[in-house]
């Protein structure tokens, strides 16, 4: 009886044994393979399905891109053109209100002014150039920028074309080289001249002699200055006649003619020099030698004791005596001054120059030396 029970427990045994095994076998299989598998660390790369594009696919992109590209350009440079016309027709405007009003007695701002035009002058060239190269850039894709260039460029012209006559019109009223004053001669007239009273006596070997001056018309012989005495009324004279002006000195026989056109209602500088030891006489027209020439009254030496008048020429014994409407100066004259020497090339045109009225000669300088007006020539600012 025992026999069976033992057979049974022996049995019982063997099969939870066996069992009991493959358990243990499972458990370490599983945990094999979780330690032994790959873990990822990286997300996966994704694929990039789209097709591939071809050579013109390329090459239209490529295309389409320049484009846009010019197109931001054109569009960019016609904002800059567009904000320097503003700009310019601001200034302008600035530029005629401040001219229409009533002209102050200040020379700096006359001087200021002229700069102000060349610096607007200046900025519309800029302008110009800047638009010529952009009109070069569009030409290849005129239907993208004709319109837009050719509208700008007449906006341009016409601000550049009001600029030069807004210039032109100040340069004719305003005085030139920061002079305060001028005098006026009203008009043609035997009884207007402008009597001057040199500093030191003209006794003179050399001289030097400059002014500015602005013509309302010009006859035959138009007398800018002139000094004589009784024995020679033509010791030193400067006249225009219609396409020439004349520097004479001891004698109406000793001249140089310098072939010189003088343009009515702009002011221009004339300067005339001669020294007795070669008789070198010369003439200079803005700051450039117009015409030279040896062997003018060579040895003479100009006497003091005479007259010397603006606008008009002496002919008789007395101040204002003799004189003939025909050869009056009518127009505006300014920065007269006479030196007792040649003057240098440079220093002839440092007289020319932006600030020449506040140069003096040192027989006749002009702000310092008394000049009486006669017979309704006047000083105006």
């Amino acid at each position: 009886m025992h026999l069976p029970a033992i057979l049974f427990c022996a049995l019982w045994s063997a099969a939870s044994a066996e069992n009991s095994e493959d358990y243990e076998l499972m458990y370490v299989n599983l945990d094999n393979e979780i330690d032994n598998g790959i873990h990822s660390t990286e997300d996966p790369t994704p694929c990039d399905c789209r097709p591939e594009h071809s050579e013109w696919d390329k090459l239209f992109i490529m295309l389409e891109n320049s484009q846009m590209r010019e197109g931001m350009l054109l569009q960019a440079m016609d904002e800059v053109l567009r904000g320097e016309l503003q700009r310019l027709r601001t200034e302008l405007g600035r530029l005629a209100s401040s001219l229409s009003r009533p002209s102050a007695p200040a020379a700096p701002a006359d001087t200021r002014l002229a700069r102000a035009l060349d610096e607007l002058l200046q900025t519309s060239r800029d302008a110009s150039h800047r638009l010529a190269r952009l009109e070069g850039a569009a030409a290849q894709r005129p239907e993208q920028a004709g319109r837009a260039l050719s509208l700008a460029l007449a906006e341009l012209q016409q601000t550049r074309a009001d600029l030069r006559a807004l210039r032109d019109w100040a340069a004719g009223r305003w005085l030139p080289a920061g002079c305060e004053t001028a005098i006026l001669f009203p008009m043609r007239s035997k009884k207007i001249f402008g009597s001057v009273h040199p500093m030191t006596p003209m006794k003179l070997e050399s001289f030097s002699a400059c002014l500015w001056v602005k013509a309302t018309d010009i006859l035959n012989k138009t007398i800018l200055f002139s000094y004589g005495t009784k024995r020679n009324p033509y010791e030193i004279q400067l006249y225009l006649s219609y396409q020439t002006t004349v520097l004479v000195v001891g004698g109406d026989e000793n001249k140089l003619v310098a072939d010189t056109l003088i343009s009515l209602g702009r002011w221009t500088h004339l300067c005339g020099t001669w020294n007795s030891e070669i008789g070198r006489l010369s003439l200079w027209v803005n700051g450039e030698l117009a015409a030279t020439t040896v062997k003018i009254a060579p040895g003479h030496v100009v006497p003091e004791g005479g007259i010397l008048q603006i606008g008009q020429e002496k002919n008789g014994c007395c101040v204002g005596g003799g004189f003939d409407e025909t050869l009056a100066f009518s127009g505006r004259l300014t920065g007269f001054n006479i030196w007792d020497h040649v003057l240098s090339h440079e220093e002839i045109r440092e007289a020319g120059g932006e600030e020449s009225c506040h140069i003096r000669g040192n027989v006749v300088g002009w702000g310092v030396t008394e000049i009486q007006p006669h017979g309704g020539a006047q000083y105006i600012l």
